[in-house]
């Protein structure tokens, strides 16, 4: 048998991970799972897997039986679409109406969580970004939308206004966050950072070149900070905007970055 050559070494006994996709271009997800992972010493490798929404069931039925598959990560388009086809999902989860990640159980069984919400406020409290009684602007209502809205509610935003192309969309989240979270004024609003405090884009623009900013950065409050979930590019339009108008920036790679002990724990590793 031949030398193996240096670098991971992938064996029977490697905890196997899918992050399932549609585009994949733009995961760097599975290189941080795979760094936290070496780290702390567990056989564990994890590749991006490129699914068209019209596959995922198909890909989930496999899922079930490929028994040393630790689990999936979910991320754009299939958030909320993955939903119906699971066995269980946490209250977290179906608070927030979409998942990230997925624990496949050794019978077979797909639970579904999200920790997209925590690992953002985490993420934004460890780089002094207060949350508690400040205005909060956030562009998107997807399923990485939902889940950072209740998170900002829940850390004590007095407001929260949602910016989504679907007015109707970004309505049904503001009245869901605001019965969650009496204490915070949901509301759909322009995408504007007019006013703000913090600003959020929950959406993909920015991954393309060409994209339009997500939130128009004019009369955002001097030393407001801005913050992203897209992580390719590592500065994105919107960012390098904030970083001109003299804004604090949060990178979207942070969201991730908070994310791993969780996503550790709720696998079972």
């Amino acid at each position: 048998m031949a030398d193996v050559p240096e670098g991971k070494r992938i064996t029977g006994r490697t905890k196997i991970f899918f992050l399932l996709a549609d585009p994949v271009g733009h995961v760097v997800g599975t290189a941080v799972l795979n760094a936290h992972f070496e780290r702390a010493g567990i056989d564990f490798a994890a590749s991006p897997v490129h699914v068209r929404p019209d596959d995922l069931a198909t890909v989930l039925a496999a899922a079930r039986v490929t028994r040393n598959l630790a689990g999936l990560g979910i991320t754009i388009p299939h958030k909320i679409a993955i939903l119906p086809l699971l066995d269980e999902v946490t209250d977290r989860g179906r608070r927030v109406g979409a998942v990230n990640f997925v624990r496949r159980d050794p019978d077979g069984r797909l639970v579904g969580d999200n920790v997209d919400g925590i690992g953002f406020a985490t993420g934004l409290a460890r780089h002094g970004v207060e949350v508690a009684g400040r205005r909060v602007v956030q562009a998107g209502a997807g399923g990485v939308g939902r889940a950072i809205a209740f998170a900002l509610a829940e850390a004590g935003a007095a407001s929260l206004g949602i910016a989504n192309r679907d007015a109707a969309k970004a309505a049904a989240l503001a009245a869901a966050v605001r019965a969650a979270f009496p204490g915070c004024d949901a509301r759909p609003a322009a995408a504007t950072a007019r006013g703000a405090d913090v600003a959020v884009n929950c959406t993909s623009l920015g991954m393309r070149d060409g994209d339009a900013l997500p939130l128009d950065l004019d009369g955002i409050r001097p030393g407001a900070a801005v913050a992203e979930v897209v992580m390719t590019p590592a500065t994105t339009p919107l960012l390098a905007e904030a970083d001109r108008r003299g804004c604090r920036t949060v990178p979207g790679r942070v969201m991730l970055d908070e994310q791993m002990a969780l996503v550790q724990a709720f696998l079972g590793l």
